[in-house]
């Protein structure tokens, strides 16, 4: 694995980044995204079914120049983050973090003592190709991870700011149908007392000093949420690529369907 964040660098540079979830665990269907050029892929472990071996074989598919291997982690958890990290995740995304307090123990689960308190065994570790590269790993490590806070909830939204003060908090991501089920109207992104709260995040989190990233919203195009002041915008996930394109194309077959020459009899049915 490369001991270089590409998507960081990118975003360090100013410049847009696109990334997409790995939702359903499949090591082909991850050599396919990544050979779409995606700067980074997700591997959801809040919602999808994998686990630490399989998220080994989605990043040996990624490739050693692949996008950078992310994973959103089931939660603000000091372990599962560590081993998140141990296997050779660049990038971390903790969800519902909800105040300062939560985001400095994201950020400590992160980081090596004196600084945090991960756990220290890189040299027994995939992140080092098992302490053929530890002296690299360890140089390179402090700048290289990406660390994300999950903005989901009206208490977050309250406390954006003290969310960014915090050292190390690289990003803060704003998930809208959490969001949306925080305020007592699930999915329906539409609804005003949704878009308020979402606009509102917005504006908080446009005046920190902080990466921005987010999903892509239902009917939203990309340029249209990079317009709004994100850096990073997962676009897609493998499920719902392979979703849209089988029923696309399906869906046009039944509403349009082939005009075929007569024939001048039935085609022969083997009735055996």
């Amino acid at each position: 694995m490369a001991m270089i964040n590409t998507c960081k660098k990118k975003l360090l540079k100013g410049d847009p980044t696109i990334g997409a979830w790995l939702s359903i665990g499949s090591p082909i269907a991850a050599e396919i995204v990544a050979g779409a050029g995606y700067d980074a892929v997700v591997m959801d472990h809040e919602h999808g079914p994998g686990d630490f071996l399989n998220a080994i074989s989605l990043m040996q598919a990624l490739g050693e120049a692949g996008p950078t291997p992310m994973m959103r982690v089931p939660w603000n958890d000091t372990v599962y983050i560590k081993r998140a990290l141990d296997i050779g995740v660049m990038g971390v995304i903790v969800p519902y973090v909800q105040n300062a307090e939560e985001a400095r123990n994201a950020v400590d689960a992160c980081r090596y003592p004196l600084k945090g308190i991960r756990g220290v065994a890189p040299h027994a570790a995939r992140c080092s190709r098992w302490g053929a590269r530890l002296g690299e790993y360890l140089d390179a490590w402090p700048k290289q991870c990406l660390i994300i806070c999950q903005i989901e909830t009206e208490e977050a939204i309250e406390n954006i700011e003290d969310i960014a003060a915090v050292d190390g908090v690289d990003m803060l991501f704003l998930g809208p149908s959490d969001v949306s089920a925080s305020v007592g109207h699930m999915l329906d992104l539409e609804h005003s007392a949704v878009t308020n709260m979402i606009e509102r995040a917005e504006r908080k989190m446009r005046k920190t000093n902080k990466l921005l990233g987010t999903v892509i919203r239902p009917g939203k195009s990309l340029n249209w949420t990079y317009e709004r002041g994100y850096d990073f915008v997962i676009a897609a996930s493998d499920a719902k690529l392979i979703s849209a394109g089988a029923q696309a194309q399906v869906s046009t077959f039944r509403d349009n369907p082939p005009k075929r020459p007569k024939r001048a009899s039935a085609p022969h049915r083997n009735r055996g």
